[in-house]
């Protein structure tokens, strides 16, 4: 009996582990891997999970990657605000929404998860982050899917 239930036990880790590992990281409601909308430079860069992409000067956003999610050469992963610390976060690809959405979402799903969401002048659709109403989320919708999505302060002062 006791070999049994070794054996189960084992089965049953081995059979938990690839499912632990396809688990996406969550882009909201309030930050992403360790790092919060409006957390102050200094901390962040304590956190040790991000370098700096673009110098934003004195009294410009600097753009950042998350060092285990590398952007290409003309994007970043982040903005950080002098004024409000952690403006921006631009999901990478293995992110989800606590609410599920990622790349590839449908727009019928996207509109289903979030009832209130609206298109901008730009053509990003938009809605307030569930749990917290001082962020909203964009998201870019090419040929009826998710291409890209980000998450922002809604007073972020880093782009339009």
């Amino acid at each position: 009996m006791m070999k049994l239930m070794i054996a189960v036990a084992a089965t049953l880790t081995l059979a938990a582990t690839p499912a632990l590992a396809q688990t996406k990281p969550v882009l909201g409601p309030n930050g992403f891997g360790g790092l919060k909308l409006g957390m102050p430079l200094t901390r962040a860069k304590a956190t040790g999970t991000i370098t700096k992409k673009i110098d934003g000067g004195a009294d410009g956003c600097s753009g950042w990657d998350l060092k285990k999610y590398p952007t290409g050469k003309d994007d970043v992963g982040l903005y950080i605000s002098p004024k409000l610390g952690v403006a921006a976060f631009f999901a990478p690809k293995a992110a989800k929404t606590p609410e599920g959405v990622a790349i590839g979402t449908s727009t019928s799903q996207l509109k289903k998860i979030y009832p209130h969401l609206k298109q901008d002048a730009h053509g990003f659709w938009v809605t307030t982050v569930p749990g917290n109403k001082k962020a909203y989320y964009s998201f870019t919708v090419l040929h009826g899917k998710v291409k890209e999505y980000g998450m922002a302060l809604k007073k972020q002062d880093c782009f339009n």
